[in-house]
């Protein structure tokens, strides 16, 4: 009996062990300055967050390039980049993966936004969207709407790939509409 309540005591301290090291940095809140990146998308071209001052950021992070819900995510947004656009924003998608991968993954599925690649995983530490699990290093699939001074206006963390574009895009109308800036 008395091994049954070491090995129960073991399991609960490597679970929380997993669990710490799993837990990403801490996530910007709403109406602070936007982490600061520099990153290099599918084509080798760097991209930084002040480039985008004066447009509202769509800034996506996702955990693997052609992946089935990554895919998903991706293909949505290149689909209703149109409508996005028109709405002053920029999309961008951020991952782990190098820019190999990201070149490969945009050409596959015809995705005309940037992909950057975060091989440092600072970029998604930095947005709380790093899991860490030791040996195994993703993007969780948040989002962030950064607005066009560099705030960050919205936090996604619980994401429909089949649908997030078009909440992007719906949230984009209330925020940009007759009236707002």
């Amino acid at each position: 009996m008395k091994w049954l309540a070491i090995v129960a005591v073991l399991i609960v301290f490597a679970a929380l062990l997993v669990a710490r090291a799993a837990r990403a940095g801490e996530l910007p809140k709403v109406g602070e300055p936007a982490p600061d990146f520099n990153l290099h998308d599918q084509n080798g071209k760097l991209h930084t967050l002040g480039e985008y001052r004066g447009k509202w950021l769509v800034l996506y992070f996702y955990p693997k390039d052609d992946t089935p819900g990554c895919t998903e995510e991706a293909c949505a947004f290149r689909d209703d980049l149109n409508q996005i656009t028109k709405l002053g924003a920029q999309v961008v998608g951020v991952s782990v993966d190098d820019t190999s991968s990201h070149a490969e993954f945009a050409k596959k599925y015809h995705l005309p936004f940037p992909l950057l690649a975060d091989k440092t995983t600072e970029t998604a530490a930095r947005y709380g969207a790093l899991m860490n699990l030791w040996l195994i290093k993703f993007a969780r699939r948040y989002t962030f709407l950064i607005d066009p001074q560099g705030n960050i206006n919205k936090v996604y963390l619980s994401v429909e790939t089949s649908r997030h574009s078009k909440q992007i895009i719906d949230d984009l109308k209330k925020l940009t509409g007759p009236g707002k800036v």
